[in-house]
């Protein structure tokens, strides 16, 4: 992997098949090479072999996640709740309660629901129907991963291996097939991702574009130039929507921040700015209070049905408890009410559960989710089963952890920004779970961690990145390719196990019916995958 400190931008690990345009040279004679060098950003977005790549996996991605979709028949573990409350939402607005024939009381935003609710309004209310907009969520997932992973390593065949990482992945494949909330989660908290690292691009292009105009970064009288932060912007909208699907998109708010703050001052000080971090946080905060601004905005957006069908759940709480009521303001603090009732529910849930588990035991599967089971049917055997376990492909997953570490010490050793991004994801999407499960005990499941994945699976594209290519100082010659060739083969005997390991266990993520015994054997974890 070559050495990228950081406030460099470098090409990444195993390179050599595309690297960024040429901005160590060129341009005007005043912007010395090195500063270009640490403001160079992949700018030729739109190379022909990277899309051809990222189509061939998305393509794969798409077979996977679509075929037999339908199968098995009727509701699987909380599909009794979610496409329920989706048909309902498109016949009332809000969600329901038959039984008492009026709006139900739900604990969860509404967005991903109405998202599911597009599919059994295109396809009716039937399993592919309420399956199909999880499918799509899916493989956009990868799509927007491999664009990711470019962007951060530019290398097409490091972007490539990342998104057949998580296409081949069955924890993302079983998720994409269920209709549940999870899927949509972690597509919009990987958008917000895509977003913000184009953002940090943007930013460190224009300040280049700055100084070949002539900008002196010690001239304290003109201040700094002024960037408008599009795709911070975008991030903000898209991190609304993350929220308007579960409320646990709000840990990565923190990170996200962080990240947007230390990306701006590295690339001021990149441009040889004096005190790069007061000289531009005021506008770095500025503009991230507008981006969340626009996140509340877009939050709130999600609420319309109960806004404007007038039915929903504590929609006229205060009218119903002789308090005043004014048309807006009103309503919106009725939501805030029911905001505060479903954050009461969510902190009091410790009811033990068969199929919990605790996040110490999620990247090590130690306690899968059993989302379907039947025993009934032919399968050419005295015994058959057909389950459908929310399980990761076991060698990928288990390489996670000596990936993050592989992680921790490229990060620290070389100074890394795309490490200290990734790994900040980790984190977003794991440390809050240990406070909730040490603290109180809470309910949680397996699931909880998608919206990590993609930055696990950057983690071991990354140490991936690492092993295919050569230690930087190494010079040129036959050791340098030997070792390249070892990396290569190495990586590729890798990857292939991974698909090997999928296929393997395919028929318990798809919920095929196959013999009892073919079944048991698959249970490599005995009890604890049971």
């Amino acid at each position: 992997m070559t050495s990228a400190t950081a406030d460099t931008d470098t090409p990444g690990p195993a390179a050599a098949d595309e690297r960024p345009p040429d901005a160590a040279t060129g341009g005007l004679a005043g912007v010395p090479d090195a500063v270009r060098r640490r403001l160079a950003t992949l700018d030729r977005w739109w190379n022909p072999y990277s899309w051809l790549i990222t189509a061939l996996v998305v393509a794969v991605a798409a077979i996977l996640r679509l075929t037999d979709l339908s199968r098995p028949k009727g509701y699987i573990f909380d599909e009794v709740y979610y496409p329920t409350d989706a048909w309902d939402m498109l016949q009332h607005g809000v969600e329901w309660d038959e039984k008492t024939n009026g709006p139900a009381y739900v604990v969860h935003p509404p967005l991903g629901k109405w998202l599911i609710a597009l599919g059994e309004k295109a396809f009716g209310n039937n399993e592919f129907g309420w399956r199909i907009s999880g499918a799509i969520a899916g493989t956009l997932m990868i799509l927007i991963l491999i664009r990711v992973a470019y962007r951060l390593f530019h290398s097409i065949v490091l972007a490539g291996i990342a998104g057949l990482l998580m296409a081949l992945d069955g924890f993302q494949l079983v998720l994409s097939r269920t209709s549940l909330l999870d899927i949509f989660l972690g597509l919009f908290i990987l958008a917000t991702f895509a977003a913000l690292v184009l953002d940090r691009d943007h930013y460190r292009r224009r300040w280049l574009r700055a100084l070949e105009r002539g900008y002196d970064p010690a001239d304290n009288v003109r201040g700094l130039p002024w960037i408008f932060p599009w795709w911070l912007l975008t991030a903000g909208m898209l991190f609304g929507l993350a929220c308007g699907v579960k409320w646990s998109a709000l840990f990565f708010a923190p990170f996200f921040a962080m990240l947007v703050v230390v990306w701006r001052v590295q690339a001021r000080r990149s441009a040889g700015v004096r005190r790069a971090f007061l000289s531009g946080i005021l506008g770095d905060l500025g503009y991230l209070i507008l981006s969340f601004v626009l996140t509340i905005i877009f939050y709130v957006a999600t609420w319309t049905g109960w806004f404007v069908t007038d039915t929903g759940y504590f929609r006229h709480f205060r009218e119903a408890n002789g308090l005043s009521e004014p048309p807006i303001l009103g309503a919106l603090l009725n939501l805030v009410h029911y905001h505060s009732e479903a954050y009461n529910f969510h902190s009091g849930l410790t009811d033990r559960h068969v199929y919990q588990s605790w996040p110490w035991q999620w990247l090590l599967l130690g306690r899968p989710v059993a989302f379907y089971w039947n025993g009934n049917g032919s399968c050419g055997a005295p015994s058959c089963a057909a389950e459908i376990l929310l399980l990761g492909t076991p060698i990928l997953w288990w390489s996670f952890l000596p990936a993050l570490a592989a992680l921790v010490w490229f990060g620290i050793a070389r100074r890394d920004w795309r490490a200290f991004a990734i790994g900040t994801g980790v984190v977003a999407g794991l440390l809050p779970w240990f406070y909730f499960a040490l603290a109180d005990g809470r309910t949680m499941f397996a699931f909880y961690v998608l919206p990590a994945l993609p930055f696990l699976i950057l983690a071991v594209t990354y140490a991936l990145g690492a092993i295919m290519t050569p230690s930087t100082g190494t010079v040129a010659g036959s050791g340098r390719s030997d070792r390249q060739l070892i990396g290569t083969i190495a990586v590729g005997v890798y990857v292939l196990l991974v698909a090997l390991c999928f296929a393997w266990f395919h028929p318990i993520f798809i919920g095929q019916l196959i013999p009892y015994e073919d079944w048991s054997s698959r249970m490599w974890l005995g009890s604890r995958w049971i």
